[in-house]
C-alpha cells in the first residue's frame, strides 16, 4: 500500500486532468500510402504486445482490434502477446529496443506515460513511432456485490469518517489513469489526498480479484475491463466519471452524483524506433480499414469506449504534448 503527499498528487492530478480533457473524438489521419498498402489485401503475422497483465485495459483493446482485423480480413495470424511489469514499462523497453521490427507493435496509454517517469525509465514513449490513438473512457468507482456501499453516497460518506482505512485500488502506477482518477475524487469530496491509501496493481488483470474478493474499500478503473462482472452482478458500478452517463452501465456520473469531476483515459498503439515509413503505413492501414468497419463499432459501444481515433502527424503530436505535461508536472514534483 502507498501514502501519497497531497501536495505532489494535487499538482499531478491537475496537470494531466487538462492534457485528458483534450482527448476528443478526432478523424483519421489517412495518406495515400496506407490507403495503397490496404488495398493490397490482409496483412499477416503482426505482433501486439501488451504492456502489463491479462483481462486489463490495455489487453482487452488488443484483443478486440485483433479479432476484428481478422474477421474482417483486414489481417491474418496476429499474435497479441503479454509483457507486464513496472506500470508498462518493461514492455516499453522491449519495444524501444525492437528498433526497425515493422511486424511488432504496443498497446499503451496514459498510464505508461506516468510510468515511463514514475519507475524511472531509459526507454521513453517518445522513442517510438506513434501509429494511432484509438479509444478514450471515463473511470469507474467500483465495488464487489459484497460490498457495504450501495450509493457512491455511502462511499463517500465513510471514506470521509476515516480516509485511510478504506482503501482503493488501482490498474495503474502513481501518474497513471487509475491513480489520478482516486486521487482527484478524493480532492472533490474533501478528502486529503495524503490520507488515500492506494493500492497499486499492475494492470486490470490482477486488480480484478482484489475486487471480486471484497479485498478494498472501492476500486477506480476503466469499466470496460470489467464489463463482464458488471453485467453479472458481480461488481456494481457506484459512478462513472464522464460527461455522460456510460451506456449500459446503470450508474449515475460523478457530476450527477453532486461530484465536481469529470475525467477520462485513453488508449492506442505505437511501433518501434525507426520503422521505416512502409511499415508504419501498413499498421495505420490496417488500423484505419478496422476503424471504418461495424465490428469495431459495436466494440466500442459493448466495452463503453469512446471512439477517439487519430493516425499520422495527429496522434504524434497529442503524444508529445501528453509526455511533455505528464514529463513537466513530474519534474517539479521531483517524481521523474
Amino acid at each position: 500500500m502507498r501514502r501519497n503527499n497531497a501536495f505532489r498528487l494535487a499538482a499531478v492530478a491537475a496537470g494531466v486532468a487538462l492534457a485528458m480533457t483534450g482527448c476528443g473524438v478526432t478523424g483519421s489521419g489517412s495518406s495515400a500510402a496506407g490507403t495503397s498498402a490496404a488495398a493490397e489485401g490482409p496483412v499477416s503475422d503482426l505482433r501486439i504486445m501488451v504492456p502489463n497483465t491479462p483481462g486489463g485495459g490495455y489487453d482487452t483493446t488488443a484483443r478486440v482490434a485483433a479479432k476484428v482485423m481478422e474477421e474482417t480480413d483486414i489481417a491474418s495470424n496476429i499474435e497479441v502477446f503479454n509483457l507486464a511489469g513496472a506500470g508498462g514499462t518493461v514492455g516499453l523497453a522491449r519495444t524501444v529496443n525492437e528498433k526497425a521490427n515493422g511486424d511488432l507493435a504496443m498497446l499503451m496509454g496514459l498510464g505508461v506515460v506516468g510510468a515511463s517517469y514514475t519507475n524511472d525509465s531509459e526507454a521513453k514513449l517518445t522513442e517510438t513511432t506513434p501509429l494511432a490513438r484509438l479509444v478514450q473512457e471515463p473511470g469507474a468507482i467500483m465495488v464487489s456485490k459484497d460490498s457495504p456501499y450501495k450509493t457512491i453516497d455511502d462511499l463517500v460518506k465513510a471514506w470521509k469518517e476515516n480516509p485511510g482505512k478504506v482503501s482503493v485500488g488501482g490498474g495503474s502506477s502513481p501518474g497513471g489513469p487509475d491513480h489520478l482518477l482516486p486521487m482527484q475524487l478524493a480532492q472533490a469530496a474533501g478528502i486529503d489526498p495524503k490520507d488515500v491509501n492506494f493500492v497499486s496493481y499492475d494492470g486490470g488483470g490482477d486488480l480484478l480479484p482484489a475486487i471480486l474478493g471484497n479485498k478494498l474499500g472501492f476500486a477506480a478503473s476503466g469499466a470496460g475491463e470489467y464489463i463482464d462482472q458488471i453485467k453479472s452482478g458481480e461488481i456494481r458500478v457506484l459512478a462513472t466519471s464522464g460527461e455522460e452517463r456510460l451506456e449500459g452501465v446503470d450508474a449515475p456520473t460523478l457530476k450527477e452524483s453532486k461530484i465536481d469531476l469529470v475525467f477520462t483515459n485513453w488508449r492506442g498503439i505505437v511501433a518501434p524506433p525507426e520503422t521505416s515509413e512502409e511499415d508504419k503505413q501498413k499498421w495505420i492501414a490496417a488500423l484505419e480499414k478496422m476503424h471504418g468497419t461495424p465490428e469495431w463499432k459495436k466494440a466500442l459501444e459493448d466495452n463503453g469506449w469512446s471512439d477517439a481515433f487519430a493516425t499520422g502527424g495527429e496522434f504524434s503530436a497529442f503524444l508529445k504534448e501528453q509526455d511533455q505535461r505528464v514529463a513537466d508536472v513530474l519534474s517539479e514534483l521531483g517524481l521523474a
